[in-house]
């Protein structure tokens, strides 16, 4: 980049973590990221991840939680679905770079000569490359642009970014580039004392690679008395009012008002030398928040799924429902129901005191049949139902099975020798070989049918979502099961590819190949969610 001290216009923000993982560094900045873009500033959020994988598309969720998909098609850390919650602007393939995408990029660089014989090195050539794809947001002319480094202050495989960033500091000046760095203050009962020695440690490595933090977060269960404070801001070397408290909140919807409160946007932009442009008000927050927190009903929803021991599994889902709820001043209460215990246990047990049935999205052949016999129930229950990708293709399977009376029915990612294929693998995967990011990823149009309930909850015939997936309704089956009773509802006009079905003889039956949650947001709560929410509310109120 050619861009001087002088005439810089973007102004950079590192988050940075210490002491343990798990502190909410994505939260943080996406709360920090939020209260600037109130103030009137254009901000935008990006995460270092320094792991070797190129992308998390071909992670079990169990090792990183939810694979977030971007507009672009992009498979992403989920800390960027919390950054569109947030900020409620989209993300793309630029705001999550991966230790994996780094190393590609300059060995195709070596392989094609482009460093003219040099000896490719961690300094600078990688160093370089991290700072490149970090400053190519300056294109897209942000006011300040937010970076989560992923990973603790000492992990070996963060060092490259840090000291990317201590390159950055002294290349763009302190006044352009600053450093928060979040950290834990514990508590120790038995001493009744918090103890600032671990975040000491924290800092010192981080003074070790370079970089004095200009701000501090502190991840605390109680208070910090202002003893706490001195001490920290003595022994860190940080200003004072630079020491930030971040109390343990019971939402993380409360965390940009927390910080609002400690004024931490305005210790950044003072730092920053920036003005304090109009105080945030955050009217539209509040609304929800006060909504979230006062509920007027509640419902009890099934997710029901094969990771459900690790909600970060399903992250974007259990917050589209937070969203949703607060719209219809509901608290949802979603019970995970793993899809493996529905194969043998007594299904009426497991889900006759829901309002409401989510079969959630995923890939193989573990826990499909509890699924099937999941959606037979509710189906034949009137409960209502929405499923979502696998959810979808689980519910055309079951309806074949049970009302076309297809028993060999079956998705050919689940049998390959099904006489039945009403769900197979898309034309343009067949030749498919390498997994990752190769799937159908990123926004497609999907046009509706008037009278729908999915016409209904978005008010138009007209729109576009994100998807993540390989296999697809069968066409060939689409006549029989229309004839049947199965309307198909949402079609790509392009391929002609079943996008949403419904079941019009159900109270509200709907399986969608698409993933809504991944753009429902604070304040755009997805509106087949909120659909979802009121036939659940519906169904509670009449039973």
């Amino acid at each position: 980049m050619k861009n001087s001290k002088k005439d810089l216009k973007t102004k950079y923000v590192f988050v940075t973590g210490g002491v343990t993982s798990s502190l909410g560094k994505g939260i943080i900045a996406a709360s920090l990221a939020k209260l600037l873009q109130e103030r009137g500033y254009n901000v935008t959020i990006q995460k270092l991840d320094p792991y070797i994988n190129v992308d998390p598309g071909t992670m079990n969720p169990y090792e990183h939680g939810e694979c977030y998909v971007t507009e672009d098609g992009a498979e992403t850390d989920l800390d960027l679905g919390h950054y569109e919650r947030f900020l409620n602007t989209p993300t793309s393939q630029d705001n999550n770079i991966t230790t994996g995408r780094i190393y590609q990029t300059v060995i195709n660089k070596e392989r094609e000569g482009a460093y003219l014989g040099k000896t490719v090195q961690v300094i600078p050539h990688i160093t370089d490359e991290i700072k490149r794809r970090v400053r190519l947001q300056e294109q897209k002319k942000y006011d300040i642009v937010l970076t989560e480094i992923g990973g603790t202050v000492g992990d070996i495989e963060s060092l490259p970014y840090l000291e990317a960033l201590r390159q950055l500091r002294q290349e763009l000046g302190t006044e352009n580039c600053l450093c928060v760095h979040l950290t834990l203050i514990p508590y120790l009962s038995a001493a009744h004392e918090l103890k600032t020695k671990p975040t000491q440690h924290s800092v010192k490595e981080l003074l070790q690679a370079g970089i004095q933090p200009d701000i501090l977060v502190c991840r605390t269960e109680h208070a910090l008395p202002n003893e706490v404070r001195d001490k920290l801001s003595l022994f860190c070397n940080v200003d004072r009012k630079s020491v930030i408290e971040a109390l343990d909140a019971k939402t993380i919807y409360d965390v940009p008002l927390l910080m609002l409160k400690e004024k931490l946007d305005s210790r950044v932009l003072k730092k920053l030398k920036l003005p304090n442009k109009t105080a945030p008000e955050l009217t539209q927050w509040k609304d929800f928040l006060g909504k979230l927190k006062n509920p007027t009903y509640e419902v009890v929803v099934g997710l029901i799924g094969k990771y459900n021991e690790y909600p970060d599994a399903y992250k974007s889902i259990y917050e589209a429902f937070v969203h949703a709820g607060a719209v219809n001043e509901c608290k949802v209460k979603v019970v995970p129901i793993h899809s493996e215990q529905l194969d043998k246990e007594d299904i009426e047990y497991k889900l006759g005191g829901l309002d409401g049935l989510l079969v959630a999205p995923g890939f193989g052949e573990r826990g499909v049949s509890g699924k099937i016999r999941s959606i037979k129930y509710v189906r034949e229950k009137g409960i209502p139902f929405f499923g979502i990708c696998l959810g979808m293709q689980t519910a055309v399977v079951e309806y074949s099975r049970s009302i076309l009376k297809l028993k060999k029915a079956a998705s050919t990612e689940i049998n390959p020798k099904t006489t039945d294929p009403v769900i197979d693998i898309m034309d343009d995967q067949k030749d498919v070989t390498k997994k990752g990011g190769t799937m159908r990823l990123g926004s497609y149009a999907c046009k509706l049918s008037k009278g729908s309930i999915a016409y209904k909850a978005y008010g138009t015939t007209e729109i576009s979502e994100r998807h993540r997936h390989r296999y697809e309704f069968n066409n060939v089956y689409k006549k029989p099961l229309i004839e049947a009773g199965m309307k198909v509802t949402g079609v790509n006009p392009e391929s002609g590819l079943v996008e949403i079905i419904e079941v019009p003889s159900h109270p509200y039956f709907i399986g969608v190949q698409f993933h809504p949650e991944l753009k429902s947001t604070v304040e755009n709560p997805h509106p087949l969610f909120v659909s979802f929410v009121q036939a659940a509310l519906a169904y509670n109120l009449s039973s």
